[in-house]
């Protein structure tokens, strides 16, 4: 956009940026590129569910890895230039996850990696390469029956068949997502508090759920 703009800036995509001074900007029009952690959300809900989401509006070379991992947990991944969609007939597959600065996967996605390792069949090992103590989110999610450890920089999620409701918190906006993706396959009605995380990150969250068919209100105070 800013070259657009008329400035002088190269080795965008590489370790080294060279920008060059110019006396002034002009201005242009620019389309802003879909919320890869937003897609990638919805990707994940439909495999934790069984059920098939296409997502509009994002770039799925952005997504690849996150895609492929998707695909080696049993569902069907169809991509475009501008979308994909994801299919996922059969309980899902357990799936090894190590997070990393793009392109690797975003740790942004790691709780929504988590909650589908919960319901996977088979046993995940959860890498956090990023961040210190962002696995606050594996507490919520015991109390929602999944059996998870944490050591260090790992957790270790044995994944079951079915979780159980629970009343739950969230800490911060991708926690809040991956708890109510938990709360869709769980038995029973969950209650995720302190939904204002959400809001932070996921516009209409709770409506575009509904609008896929999920069981879910929000209930004010």
């Amino acid at each position: 956009m800013l070259n657009q703009m008329g400035a002088q800036v190269e080795g965008a995509g590489s370790p080294t940026m060279t920008i060059t001074g110019v006396p002034r900007l002009h201005p242009t029009e620019h389309r802003v590129i879909g919320d890869r952690i937003v897609a990638a959300t919805w990707g994940i809900a439909a495999a934790m569910t069984r059920g098939d989401i296409s997502v509009a509006g994002v770039d799925p070379a952005h997504l690849q890895l996150v895609l492929h991992k998707l695909h080696d947990a049993g569902a069907t991944v169809t991509q475009t230039d501008a979308s994909f969609r994801v299919t996922q007939y059969e309980r899902p597959k357990a799936v090894n996850v190590a997070t990393l600065p793009f392109p690797g996967f975003p740790t942004d996605l790691q709780p929504m990696a988590i909650a589908l390792a919960s319901i996977a069949d088979g046993t995940s090992m959860i890498t956090e390469n990023v961040f210190e103590a962002r696995f606050r989110f594996v507490e919520e999610m015991i109390r929602l029956g999944a059996d998870a450890r944490t050591d260090g920089h790992h957790a270790v999620v044995r994944g079951l068949p079915q979780l159980s409701s629970a009343p739950v918190w969230c800490s911060d906006i991708r926690a809040g997502a991956g708890l109510v993706l938990a709360g869709l396959v769980a038995d029973g009605d969950t209650e995720v508090h302190d939904v204002f995380h959400i809001d932070r990150g996921y516009p209409l969250f709770v409506e575009n759920l509904v609008s896929l068919g999920a069981e879910i209100e929000r209930v004010c105070c």
